[in-house]
């Protein structure tokens, strides 16, 4: 049996033992990150117009284009995975996917595969194709809230966080990025109705 590669990956590796204290207000230690990945999640929408634009006409991205919109998404996984209390090392303000890696403990990898050829009038259509996938994101989005209350209670209880809650967090943010990255022209694979990796 072979394993599916997707376009859009996370990768998700830390230890499960957590200061009880953390879930309380590691919250609040990430606002700057926060702020840094909403303004990221602008310029993002931004790029991904100028994007549009290039897929009509050239049927691709340009690879700079394409590395500076995988980089809004890399900073904003590092940042909620730490918001989320999914570990403690503090994510360090930096824009290169080396970052993901530098000295730290908590490996939070997310990989987007450059396409080099996508469809002309995909991006036309796109949005409208993936309505049910937006409909399942949501319902996921809904069960996360109660998973993350339970592994922050787990967490202050026992000091460690539980592995289903922290599987479940990462698996549903990875559903929605790889439905971000086919809305958002980064690639034609539709996304799959799963969350396995």
């Amino acid at each position: 049996m072979t394993i599916p590669v997707h376009a859009a990956n996370v990768h998700f590796d830390a230890d499960r033992r957590i200061a009880r204290w953390r879930p309380l207000v590691q919250w609040l230690l990430a606002v700057p990150h926060l702020a840094v990945a909403n303004a990221l999640r602008t310029l993002r929408e931004l790029l991904t117009l100028i994007s549009l634009v290039t897929v009509l006409f050239t049927e691709r991205i340009p690879r700079p284009l394409f590395d500076a919109i995988a980089m809004t998404y890399r900073y904003e996984w590092r940042a909620f995975s730490y918001a989320l209390a999914l570990h403690d090392d503090y994510p360090p303000f930096e824009f290169m996917p080396s970052a993901d890696d530098d000295g730290h403990e908590a490996h939070t990898t997310l990989t987007i595969t450059y396409p080099e050829h996508l469809n002309r009038w995909k991006p036309l259509y796109k949005w409208f194709l993936a309505i049910p996938q937006y409909f399942v994101a949501i319902a996921l989005a809904l069960a996360s809230v109660a998973t993350l209350l339970y592994g922050a209670v787990a967490t202050i209880i026992t000091g460690q966080y539980p592995e289903r809650a922290r599987t479940f967090l990462v698996a549903t943010y990875r559903y929605c990025l790889r439905v971000e990255a086919y809305v958002g022209l980064l690639t034609d694979e539709y996304p799959p109705f799963e969350l396995v990796a």
